[in-house]
């Protein structure tokens, strides 16, 4: 079976394509530039540009879509977190959080897949805090300042962990059981 991943990010590409290796789905990437929609929700993100990127390519393909969650700041940057990162930056995130005792934080993950016929969602989250200081040189993103639950190395000190307990891992796991169930079928 062989799938398309429609973004402009090529590190999600590559991270996605190690965590599906060896699955018996190929993916392709599919540079994909699509202004997305302003919601709070990741999965109406997620669908909307699905929807776009079938029309363009015509082959089955899948749109992700991830956010981290910062508890005390209500939930920001959330649908943001790209444009909060351009802006501000991970030191710009630990400014904001600087005098705060409540570090938690999730990262979320929608993933919309068009086969052609109908859209599919799958959503993973990762529970974890901020941590104090950034950390670490792996990954990309928000991956120095974020240490999942029960660990205290940042997905940038352990990318290992990264690809075991991600928000990513988790909506990708259910995607592929969902693509392994219908082509069996």
């Amino acid at each position: 079976m062989k799938i398309y991943f429609a973004t402009g990010n090529r590190h999600k590409f590559e991270e996605t394509g190690k965590i599906m290796a060896g699955q018996n789905i190929g993916i392709t990437h599919f540079p994909f530039r699509h202004v997305e929609i302003r919601s709070d929700s990741l999965k109406e993100i997620a669908e909307e540009a699905v929807t776009s990127a079938y029309a363009e390519i015509k082959k089955p393909v899948f749109v992700e879509d991830t956010g981290l969650f910062i508890n005390t700041l209500n939930g920001f940057p959330g649908t943001y977190s790209a444009w909060a990162l351009k802006k501000i930056g991970t030191a710009g995130i630990l400014k904001l959080l600087e005098s705060k005792t409540d570090r938690t934080a999730f990262f979320e993950t929608a993933i919309a897949y068009h086969d052609g016929e109908k859209i599919h969602a799958f959503e993973g989250k990762c529970e974890g805090e901020i941590t104090r200081e950034a950390m670490g040189t792996s990954g990309f993103g928000y991956d120095s300042i974020f240490a999942p639950q029960g660990y205290s190395t940042t997905f940038a000190q352990n990318i290992a962990l990264k690809s075991k307990l991600s928000h990513r891992y988790n909506s990708l796991l259910k995607m592929l059981d969902y693509l392994k169930s219908v082509s069996t079928r």
